[in-house]
Formats: structure tokens, sequence, C-alpha cells
């Protein structure tokens, strides 16, 4: 299955149920202040799920565009990216956990829509806890729908619990979709630990709204929201090993090959943060964001820095972020239009971060090679600077920032590969006395206007 097929049949079965289709949202939260990004499905849809109404109804579905950083050091293995699509229906109020369930079941089993086989899917529903009782009730409607007893396993909050989407919100229980990726028959007990078990989708039962306090009240309407991780999910539909084997990654990696004239198997991790990271640029840019040491737009210049790097492992020479993204825009361009619309836009934005950082990264590199060397030359009789090895020091890591422009997760990912670390706390240190003098210098000025 394509994605295209995928993210269509997901849409048109919950049109057919009566939700209305409704456009993905910026990767810039309208109502939320407390994140950078969009992060899940719901997260533009907050208002309405704390009882706002929405213009379309109270039934919706969507294949919504998210960025997670979280997880940025974990890319480059098999499942985790910075851009995604999240495939949700969202119930405003109307109905709740026995139509959702029911249609889970249905989307995943008909062989109209995904046709998997029962006797591959198990089910995670929640635990008790201090805030919320055991969701009994999912757990009696996945029985009564042909789940196994044996496949049905319950959680805590740490693993069946969703929300909210940034500090506070609407949040709840959930109950969460696994299907089996091992050769053989899947087991009969279900055993969430087992990685062959592989998560492809997640209804969340939305009843409370966490406060600022931490405190759960239960919301004055029940809210379903669900996610399924376009990308993710079609892994397991055609049996791949990983989400850079799906058609809205293989074209990128093949771009990669072709301008570096490296193989993909030689070396899979830089391939695939190259292509994370760029398909993340890309998507970002088109909502209006631009490099920059702030917010979201140090966020943009960490990833494309950051790809830049990798490229350079493999050899690539100057200007290739630009090249890459070309192939990002082809793969999306028909779901996006702004993206093909916005092409010379996202060219140059690249180009010019990637000239800046051309700038300075042989500089930084060669600075910090040196203080690696001095650091590390001692006598036979001297012990590194720590007993866990050698470390960067922070006025070190501040030098490579601000004369050189390298971000702290940056020097630390190159100290990490030279098995050293990094004073965090002294890099922090040194930050705060700049800032501080920066403030000073500011306050002051000469009598002909000039600072300090």
């Amino acid at each position: 299955m394509t994605s295209l097929e995928l993210r269509q049949k997901f849409l048109e079965f919950f049109a057919s149920k009566g939700h209305k289709v409704i456009p993905s949202a910026s990767l810039v939260p309208a109502n939320d202040p407390t994140v950078l990004f969009t992060t899940a499905g719901m997260h533009p849809l907050v208002p309405y799920l704390l009882g706002e109404e929405h213009h379309a109804g109270k039934r919706l579905v969507s294949a919504q565009k998210c960025i997670r950083t979280g997880d940025i050091e974990e890319v480059g293995d098999d499942t985790h990216l910075t851009f995604f699509e999240m495939l949700g229906n969202w119930s405003l109020g109307d109905y709740f956990k026995s139509e959702a369930i029911g249609w889970s079941y249905e989307f995943l089993t008909d062989k109209n829509w995904l046709g998997l086989p029962t006797a591959k899917l198990a089910v995670t529903c929640f635990a008790d806890d201090k805030d919320a009782s055991q969701d009994n009730e999912s757990a009696e409607l996945w029985q009564s729908l042909g789940i196994p007893k044996e496949r049905i396993a319950f959680l805590g909050k740490a693993d069946n619990w969703w929300g909210p989407a940034g500090l506070t919100g609407p949040c709840g229980p959930d109950t969460e979709m696994f299907y089996w990726t091992g050769s053989e028959p899947a087991p009969m007990v279900f055993d969430p630990a087992d990685k062959r078990w592989f998560e492809i989708w997640n209804d969340v039962f939305m009843q409370y709204n966490k406060t600022a306090e931490g405190k759960y009240e239960p919301l004055q309407q029940k809210n379903v929201d669900t996610g399924m991780g376009l990308e993710r999910t079609l892994v397991a539909l055609n049996g791949l090993k990983s989400v850079y084997e799906t058609d809205i990654f293989s074209p990128i990696l093949d771009r990669i090959h072709h301008l570096s004239g490296k193989n993909y198997l030689d070396y899979p991790k830089e391939f695939r943060i190259i292509a994370d990271h760029i398909k993340a640029a890309v998507f970002i840019i088109i909502d209006g964001v631009v490099p920059s040491n702030l917010g979201r737009g140090y966020v943009l210049r960490r990833l494309i820095r950051r790809a830049v790097r990798y490229g350079k492992r493999i050899g690539f020479p100057s200007h290739f972020t630009a090249l890459i993204a070309e192939a990002v825009i082809d793969i999306y361009k028909n779901i996006y239009p702004e993206l093909d619309n916005n092409r010379d836009l996202i060219v140059e934005e690249l180009v010019v971060e990637e000239m800046k950082f051309d700038r300075t990264i042989n500089r930084g590199q060669a600075e910090f090679d040196k203080k690696y060397r001095i650091i590390t030359q001692w006598e036979s009789d001297k012990k590194p600077s720590s007993d866990t090895g050698w470390v960067l020091p922070g006025y070190v890591a501040f030098d490579l920032f601000s004369t050189y422009g390298f971000p702290i997760e940056l020097t630390v990912e190159m100290a990490r590969e030279k098995g050293m670390s990094v004073d965090i706390k002294g890099f922090a240190k040194e930050m705060t006395k700049h800032q501080e003098l920066s403030r000073t210098a500011s306050a002051g000025t000469f009598k002909g206007g000039l600072a300090i």
C-alpha cells in the first residue's frame, strides 16, 4: 500500500461515517503558546475539544502535519522522525468509546479498507491510577469484536494516557492497537514489551482537562481523538523494517545516493538524518519560519546545520540541501500544493543558511579539534579530567557557540563521537554571564547614541 492510498482510505472511511474532512493546520500552533510546533492532530483542535463550536461540525477527520523534536537524537533508527503525518478522526462531544472502537476495528480488518487479520491484532487499555479508573469498558468492547482477552493488556499513564499537547489542556486515557510483524504466527498472549508487536493506532478518550496546577478536571463534553502515524503504519502494512523504506522516503534517499555517489547501506545513519532533517526543514519553512537563534527559527537552523554536517561526512560538496529539498517537494506537491508554489522560497532559505554555515563550520571544526587535542594531550600518568572520561569545558562550548555559530547540541554530538562529554552547567553559566553583559550594555549609551 502506498502513502497516497493509506491517506486517502483513512479520509474516505471516516467521511463515510459522517466526518468532515478538514485540511492540515499549520505547523506553527495558532492557539498554544506553550509549544513551538504542532505535535499531534488534535493540537489545532484544542479550543473545540474544550467546547468551542467548530464550523465543520462535531465529526472531523484529517491528515495533519506534525513536528516533534524531543527525540531528535533517536532520528536515524527505524522509527523516529522529526516530521510526520498523523491521520486522525475526532468526535467533539458526539460519539464516544463504542463507535470509536467499532470503527477502528472495521477500518483495520474490513477487506474494503485495510483488511488486516484479527489474529495479528492486540490492544492495550488504561490501568487505574489516582486520577482515573481502569478502562474496563474499552476492553469489553474489544472482546465483543473478537479480540481475545489474552490479547488485551492494561498499562498505566506512561503508556496509555495521551495529552495534553502543551503544558495544559484536554487529555485522557487511550486504547492502543498493535500489529504483529514477526515472521512466525503471533503468540496467543500479548506481551507489549515484545517489539514485534508494532503500535499502529490509538483512540484517546478525552474526558479531562489538565490545569496549570496539574489537576485533572472532567471536561463538560466527552471527546474522541484518534491518531494513526502514516509512516509507521505503512511499515507494518507492507512488512518493511523501517520508515525509510516507504515511498515517502525512498526517492529522497535515491537523490542523496546520486548526488553523493555513496551507497545507503554503507552510510544508513547519515542518509536517514539528512533525509529526515531536510524534509522537516522544508515543511517548517513553508509555514513561515526562517532560520534564527531563537525559538522555532533555532530549531530550523539546527536541523539544516545538522543535515549539512552529516552531508559533509559522506563527502557532499557545498549547497546540496536545496537539491535534496527538490525531491521532498516532488513527493508531496500533489498533497501540499503550497510546496510547489513556493519552491523558490524554500530553495533560497536553504541555500542562504547552508552558505552561512559553510563559512563557519570548517573554522569551528578546526577549533574543536584543536581544543580536543589540548585536553587529551596529557602525560601518560595523568588521568582524564573526570571519572567518566574527558570533558570539554563549558567556556569552550560557549566559544564555539558565540564565535562559530555551533549550537550546543552540535558540540555535544561532536564530543560524544570522540568519547567526550561537555560541561553543560559551565556552558549555561557562560551563557547567563553573556546575557547579563548584553542587558547591561543595551541599558547604557554614549551621548552620541552608540551602545556601550
